[in-house]
């Protein structure tokens, strides 16, 4: 089962010639063959508030609202606390885990998290949503952290990989809506 996403191919269909791979993996891989639509849909809405694109997180809620009806509350809710979390984890973590220090790794984080405990939706689809966030930040220590949790879970390393999937096409897309047409 697939979701219409109206808001997002229109988004797709503003992206110049040169960036033609990119809209063909927008429409390809939404469609995975592994996450649920409302799982790859708040892993794109996640990233996109991560990537900090408006148009792709206007137009990704317009559409999760439309196609998901009464659940699109907590896949938007949750999308939005990943990618906020997710931005806040990947530069703390990141941090410590270059510096290797034991000195860093003893001190407590002191900061706030706990809606990753206790998300709207459910642990796996809030961690695919962290997952691809983690990705985009290129904090190996969370990517590590949300792909073993995901597995604990039970989702398989494929749900993990279609997660990053999302992420990395989303990027692409955010970088491509800043290019000028060159039709």
């Amino acid at each position: 089962m697939s979701i219409a996403t109206p808001g997002l191919d229109a988004c797709r269909d503003t992206l110049p010639d040169e960036l033609k791979d990119i809209r063909l993996n927008m429409a390809a891989v939404l469609t995975g063959e592994n996450l649920q639509p409302a799982q790859a849909l708040g892993t794109a809405l996640a990233a996109a508030h991560f990537v900090r694109s408006k148009p792709l997180a206007d137009a990704l809620e317009s559409d999760i609202r439309a196609g998901l009806g009464d659940a699109a509350g907590p896949v938007i809710s949750d999308a939005v606390a990943a990618a906020g979390l997710m931005a806040m984890n990947t530069v703390y973590y990141r941090f410590r885990h270059m510096l290797g220090k034991e000195s860093y790794e003893a001190r407590s984080p002191r900061l706030r998290m706990s809606r990753m405990a206790q998300p709207a939706t459910n642990k796996l689809d809030f961690e695919l949503m962290s997952l691809g966030c983690a990705a985009l930040a290129g904090c190996e220590l969370c990517i590590k952290n949300h792909e073993a949790s995901l597995l604990h879970l039970g989702a398989s390393e494929d749900a993990c990989h279609d997660a990053v999937r999302i992420a990395a096409v989303i990027n692409a897309a955010a970088c491509g809506l800043g290019a000028a047409p060159t039709r």
